[in-house]
């Protein structure tokens, strides 16, 4: 299974949470400090919210895919370096609480998009400088 990711950087945490869970019908799928994300089954989607400054807007912090394998992750690595797309890969990452694999690319608005699995949970939001993960 895949589904869209959408990952927002909130001022409100826990405003934030209140709202998409009334707005999803579901609660988050997980909870740590300054970090949310909820597993929408219809529409498709992984919410990730990321705590931000208090007082900002609301703001897009990356975009993504989540699929199922390592080996979506390489098929989609191969598949858009082959179109001609500059790709960075990371394997055995930790981001938002997950170890990940995964391979970003950037859209024409140099707006970030990863392609990535979860293949466990891990204690921390990000490795610390090699990773693009939230930054």
């Amino acid at each position: 299974m895949s589904r869209v990711q959408l990952a927002l950087r909130v001022a409100d945490l826990e405003g934030s949470v209140a709202f998409y869970s009334k707005l999803f019908g579901v609660e988050p799928a997980k909870r740590r400090p300054g970090y949310a994300n909820f597993a929408v089954e219809n529409p498709p989607l992984k919410l990730v919210l990321l705590e931000g400054e208090a007082g900002r807007p609301t703001v897009m912090d990356h975009l993504g895919v989540e699929v199922a394998s390592t080996d979506e992750v390489a098929a989609a690595t191969g598949r858009l370096t082959d179109a001609g797309l500059v790709t960075l890969e990371e394997n055995d990452t930790e981001c938002c609480y997950a170890l990940q694999d995964k391979v970003w690319v950037r859209g024409p608005g140099d707006e970030p998009w990863e392609v990535y699995t979860v293949k466990a949970d891990s204690p921390q939001l990000a490795k610390a400088a090699e990773s693009t993960c939230c930054a």
